[in-house]
């Protein structure tokens, strides 16, 4: 029986949890199907394009329910918050995602939910566009370091010695805020980001810049 794409993708998942992406390779996802090569290649010309289609089917379950009459504000931690349940359901979920391109309904489907609220809120839809991908960025970015920290236990590891050691002799503000910087309360510190965030939009919106002659 030929394998289907679906298969092919949760195995992948698999692979790159056990394994971590730099670890996935097409021959070594062939063997986890009990497959020959050519047979990936049937479905994915391309490592890249595995890539894709697995960052894809991340999003399959972000946006699905979009209750109406929700505030902008609400709808954009919404997304977010769905974004990095999302990301952080695989290893390096983020990193696969942040190095793809990805067109298609689930990516235009966050993107329209996202863009409506940021319309309501005032912004022109490059503001808007602009906006969405900034949030992406910071979701990214954070459910990445999120992950990393938590693989090296930054809290009481050696990282955080040398680093309050560095602080204290020569930084003093970083020094005061050291603990803040190895504080494992992820959820807490990605509100704050998002609050900031969602402050920015609300009431600090850059002035729009003159276009050059």
């Amino acid at each position: 029986m030929r394998i289907q794409k679906e298969q092919v993708v949760r195995a992948a998942w698999a692979l790159v949890d056990e394994v971590g992406v730099e670890g996935l390779t097409m021959r070594l996802l062939a063997q986890a199907l009990a497959i020959q090569a050519p047979s990936l290649y049937w479905h994915f010309p391309s490592k890249q394009s595995l890539l894709e289609t697995m960052a894809d089917a991340l999003l399959e379950d972000v946006g699905l329910e979009r209750p109406e009459g929700q505030d902008w504000e609400v709808v954009v931690r919404n997304v977010a918050g769905q974004l990095r349940r999302a990301f952080l359901s695989h290893r390096d979920a983020a990193r696969v995602f942040a190095g793809t391109v990805v067109v298609s309904q689930n990516t235009f489907r966050v993107s329209e939910w996202l863009m409506e609220a940021l319309a309501r809120a005032g912004l022109s839809p490059r503001e808007a566009g602009w906006a969405t991908f900034t949030l992406l960025d910071y979701v990214l970015g954070f459910t990445i370091e999120e992950q990393a920290f938590c693989a090296r236990d930054m809290e009481g590891s050696p990282v955080a010695q040398r680093m309050r050691a560095l602080a204290t002799t020569r930084f003093p503000h970083v020094a005061r805020a050291v603990d803040a910087l190895v504080d494992p309360d992820f959820d807490a510190r990605f509100a704050f980001g998002l609050d900031l965030f969602l402050a920015g939009l609300g009431g600090h919106r850059p002035p729009r810049r003159a276009h050059s002659r």
